[in-house]
């Protein structure tokens, strides 16, 4: 008999009932060290307080009204992105997935606007992940994804990571755009270089392309920047972003600047709930925090001392694991050993990790962590890669 919740998910048998900053708490009290924030979400932790407050305070005075109608909250936020980063306007959504979706619609708008509309293929990488929606799994190809659900939209041409031969040799007439994520999260923490990330830079502004950029994961503060392409010294030309822009509230936002976004006029895209007053008092709240004097600085300065401690821990244990990748506080552990039992022993050791491909787990901790607990999460992790140990 089928579950009343579709059984779309393999469930850890976990259940949780309330959270303090890294920390998470099952109803008997057990308490496990969150070292996955929600899938990167959870940007400040459990029950920051100034997030708390600043829903509860909106929640007093007003939920929703659509965007019918001006919402100053939405505009605040606006304002504080556009200071922030390299756009100009924001397209406020719900998820990761409407936002890369907007910025599809987007370069597909602003080659047609240009009398171009022939335009309207982006190229993307082997081993990306842009959501969920039909578009967004035939933009990242992978079986996995895609099986059993065709036919898919067209439109994508797909390209193997960090190849940039392939990369040159796959655009045409009708390409419009590279889209690609600077650190692939799914894919398994694998992060295109600075050197070729200016390299696609230049191939988009040689062929007159757009680049757009999936900083879902990346974003907010999570590579140690506010955003991952500023390592680069780049800037694309839209961008998508969710995740830990909401801090865990549902909130997503594609970015543009005034020339990417010149054809999405009055009636040509759309959401209900998107920017709603709720969710941009978060994350202005949010914005307020990861831009706040010195707060990048911290999130680098603690990196460092996890990425140390990984190495040691692989060096500990080099039939359970082989090597450490990742940016920032986007963190991936490549497993000799099979992912799952790592992340399986972790749930006995208590502490919380996510699955990625190509056999990595991935930590993904809430960014103001400190370093007396990254030392509790590595003392965990030992405890777990012992207990693999034990099993081979």
């Amino acid at each position: 008999m089928i579950s009343p919740v579709l059984p779309t998910y393999a469930r850890a048998p976990l259940s949780f009932v309330k959270g303090d900053g890294p920390w998470l708490e099952t109803e008997d009290g057990t308490r496990y060290l969150d070292m996955g924030a929600g899938i990167a979400v959870n940007s400040l932790g459990h029950a920051h307080p100034a997030l708390v407050a600043a829903l509860e305070g909106q929640a007093r005075r007003l939920w929703h009204t659509s965007n019918l109608y001006d919402i100053p909250n939405q505009r605040a936020l606006a304002e504080r992105l556009v200071e922030h980063t390299f756009a100009d306007t924001v397209f406020f959504t719900n998820s990761g997935t409407e936002s890369t979706e907007a910025a599809v619609k987007m370069v597909r708008k602003y080659f047609d606007n240009a009398g171009q509309p022939e335009r309207n293929r982006i190229i993307t990488f082997e081993g990306s992940f842009h959501g969920r929606t039909l578009a967004m799994i035939s933009a990242a190809g992978a079986e996995k994804l895609t099986k059993g659900f065709g036919p898919l939209p067209d439109g994508f041409d797909h390209v193997p990571f960090g190849n940039m031969a392939a990369l040159e040799a796959a655009i045409t007439p009708q390409t419009a755009a590279i889209m690609l994520e600077p650190v692939q999260g799914e894919g398994g923490i694998r992060a295109f270089s600075e050197a070729d990330l200016k390299a696609i830079r230049a191939l988009c502004d040689e062929h007159g392309l757009l680049l757009v950029l999936d900083e879902i994961q990346t974003g907010v503060g999570r590579t140690g920047k506010l955003f991952a392409h500023e390592w680069a010294g780049i800037t694309p030309d839209i961008m998508a972003i969710a995740k830990g822009i909401g801090g865990g509230f549902p909130l997503g936002a594609c970015l543009a600047t005034e020339r990417a976004a010149a054809g999405m006029t009055a009636g040509s895209h759309g959401t209900t709930f998107g920017g709603n007053p709720l969710a941009c008092a978060v994350g202005c709240a949010v914005m307020d925090v990861v831009t706040g004097e010195g707060f990048l600085d911290d999130v680098t300065r603690v990196a460092g001392h996890l990425r140390q401690g990984l190495e040691g821990l692989v060096a500990s244990h080099p039939d359970v694991f082989e090597s450490v990748r990742g940016e920032g506080l986007m963190v991936g552990l490549k497993c000799k050993a099979a992912n799952t039992d790592v992340i399986n022993a972790g749930y006995d050791a208590h502490v919380l990790t996510v699955p990625a491909g190509d056999n990595v787990i991935r930590l993904l901790p809430p960014l103001n962590i400190t370093t007396g607990e990254i030392d509790e999460a590595l003392a965990r992790l030992e405890t777990a890669a012992r207990a693999v140990e034990e099993t081979l």
